[in-house]
């Protein structure tokens, strides 16, 4: 079984930055495909960015485009998520997911088998 486990989260001023971290606990994750989701209160979960196993492919959500990236170093066994230019909707508790289950796109959370305890993100206007 692999367990994800989030770090990195925090309180951020508007515009500033964070890099959030994924590394598992238990058997490495270098051949699962790794998402990034986010939940706001009051909202449904939503994907955020995602990456295939060997960092080949990635997606990344449109409302954080341009904004947002994700990378794997499988040699240390930890996904990130760069996050720059925050804005107080960026404000969520951040998930990481692992998963291998075919027949889902990358940003599909049904192509996830486990999942993160959540980071706190904040950013303050």
């Amino acid at each position: 079984q692999v367990q994800p486990v989030e770090s990195g989260g925090g309180l951020v001023q508007a515009g500033g930055s964070l890099r959030l971290s994924c590394a598992p606990s238990g058997r490495p994750f270098s051949t699962y495909r790794v998402g990034w989701f986010r939940q706001a209160p009051g909202k449904e979960r939503e994907s955020v960015a995602a990456i295939v196993w060997n960092g080949g492919s990635t997606y990344v959500a449109d409302s954080v485009k341009g904004r947002f990236a994700v990378s794997r170093d499988n040699a240390k066994n930890t996904v990130y998520l760069q996050m720059n230019s925050l804005k107080p909707e960026d404000t969520a508790v951040y998930y990481c997911a692992v998963g291998r289950r075919l027949g889902y796109t990358i940003a599909a959370d049904g192509g996830y088998d486990y999942w993160g305890q959540g980071t706190q993100v904040t950013v303050s206007s």
